[in-house]
């Protein structure tokens, strides 16, 4: 499974191993027992990189699971195929199943943000394989997303068709790409929680050599190269596997109305609001976020935040 392991630049408690999964070789922060027969796998979103869980993957570990956030194809030191057609949906649930199959453990708990959360949304309803907990941040179900996507979503959702031009948005984004973590931070609702060497992390990811082309044909495959229609043509079949929704309400990217309904596609649903956080949810608000997810793994019942309790930084 690994082929070198070395210590986090960001917390010693997680190392960083080499995976080799579906025919690609994944970069994976690992934190926790590696005898472990539980799983805790975090998908990152765009773009971003698996730094995005550095606050989840300690108390993962606490819980007794083997906590895995791996660099999806085409981020930081894993793999990237340089076809546009390698970045099909079908493909990125392949490789979160491969991971899943190499980590061979007896239970799974997926988590997921932005673009991660739309691959664990199709991986979960297509029951690719066993999952006992769903948690979601900040993007929405695609069935729930298209009954309530209106014109303020659509104005949001601007950049999704400049990404289509061949070429455009990867020359204009590399001509600033340093600055790639420095527009996460500026976004976020608490720039604070953002240290010089997580956005150093992200502006590397997004100045990589063929990094960006594949950041974005992920936009590219689903949208126009057919990825989203193939998989509603396959149907939104109710999802079995309980699941926790965390939602920051000051996403700039997707509004609150796409998450209503959302209990009509998920049998088991639990969604918590955070006012005044931002689409970086779980790194915005890591102690109000972990709170919740501790509580929903332990089939505990799950917090709120309220506004006026004191946001608190991580230990």
């Amino acid at each position: 499974m690994s082929i070198m392991s070395t210590t986090s630049a960001i917390d010693i408690a997680i190392s960083t191993e080499y995976v080799s999964a579906n025919g690609l070789r994944f970069e994976v922060d690992m934190c926790g027992d590696k005898s472990s027969s539980k799983l805790a796998i975090c998908l990152h979103g765009f773009p971003e990189h698996s730094v995005s869980w550095r606050n989840q993957l300690p108390m993962l570990a606490e819980l007794g699971y083997k906590a895995w956030a791996p660099n999806m194809r085409g981020y930081g030191n894993s793999s990237t195929p340089p076809d546009k057609k390698d970045y099909a949906i079908e493909n990125l649930l392949a490789d979160v199943a491969g991971l899943i199959d190499a980590a061979a453990c007896d239970e799974t708990v997926l988590l997921a943000h932005d673009w991660g959360a739309i691959i664990a949304w199709y991986f979960a309803m297509r029951e690719i394989r066993p999952l006992s907990k769903l948690v979601i941040c900040n993007v929405p179900h695609p069935a729930a997303a298209a009954e309530n996507a209106g014109w303020s979503q659509l104005k949001k959702s601007w950049y999704i068709f400049f990404f289509q031009i061949p070429g455009l948005p990867e020359w204009l984004i590399s001509r600033s790409g340093s600055a790639v973590g420095q527009a996460i931070q500026d976004s976020s609702s608490r720039p604070e929680m953002y240290s010089n060497d997580v956005l150093a992390l992200y502006s590397q990811n997004a100045v990589r050599p063929g990094g960006l082309k594949a950041m974005i044909n992920y936009y590219r495959q689903l949208v126009f190269g057919g990825g989203a229609r193939r998989q509603k043509d396959l149907g939104f079949p109710i999802i079995q596997t309980p699941t926790l929704m965390c939602w920051g309400e000051d996403d700039l990217a997707i509004t609150k109305e796409t998450t209503y309904g959302t209990n009509k596609w998920v049998k088991n649903f639990t969604i918590r609001y955070l006012p005044r956080i931002s689409h970086w949810v779980q790194q915005d608000a890591p102690v109000e976020v972990n709170a919740m997810i501790k509580a929903f793994i332990l089939e505990q019942p799950v917090p709120t935040m309220r506004w006026e309790a004191t946001l608190v930084a991580p230990d």
